[in-house]
């Protein structure tokens, strides 16, 4: 149910669905997998009760996180929407790999994860029993169905849109519509 509540990572994939392609959004997914692989080994090395605990790196994690999905909405709405099929296809691995990291900083300055997770995991983890294979299960199982939902329920729904960006008018709107919902989100996360 987390996986499927729309927020900076739906919209995230949804905005890579669009601009590079339903099989290539799957990069910006990944980046975003490797935020949640380092959020639960935050909280299994028990960084995770410091930063909840801490006001002011919990408020510094907030901020840097709303700051940056707001940098990325006005990227969004800077951007004029006139790229072309030719020019897309010629971005090849840079691409990839911008998307990689920008899924992962998406989802790494979202301190809710954390909070999420200290809040989620103990009720899942047996103190008795060896910790290491019921963190790697736990963070499997969390991964697999976090690609799930972002893959074949964000991505795919966004894919449907694509062919509305057909044209430099329809790129335009859906770069200010995902452009206007970045900001609106970080700023939802710098005041909530």
């Amino acid at each position: 149910m987390i996986s499927l509540t729309p927020g900076a990572g739906a919209i995230n994939t949804m905005s890579n669905s669009i601009a590079i392609g339903f099989r290539r959004s799957l990069w910006g997914i990944l980046g975003q997998q490797l935020a949640l692989v380092t959020h639960i080994i935050i909280v299994a090395a028990g960084v995770g009760l410091l930063v909840s605990s801490s006001p002011l790196t919990f408020h510094i994690i907030r901020y840097a996180g709303a700051a940056y999905l707001a940098y990325l909405g006005i990227r969004k709405w800077i951007d004029k929407g006139d790229v072309s099929a030719e020019e897309i296809a010629g971005l090849g691995a840079m691409r990839s790999h911008s998307m990689l990291f920008r899924g992962f900083w998406v989802n790494l300055l979202n301190p809710k994860a954390i909070v999420f997770f200290l809040a989620f995991m103990p009720s899942f983890i047996n103190p008795d029993r060896p910790l290491l294979p019921q963190y790697v299960i736990l963070t499997l199982t969390v991964v697999g169905i976090d690609v799930i939902v972002m893959w074949l329920v964000f991505a795919a729904l966004a894919r449907q849109l694509r062919r509305v960006t057909t044209s430099p008018g329809g790129q335009l709107v859906l770069n200010r519509i995902f452009g206007t919902l970045f900001i609106v989100v970080g700023i939802a996360l710098a005041l909530i």
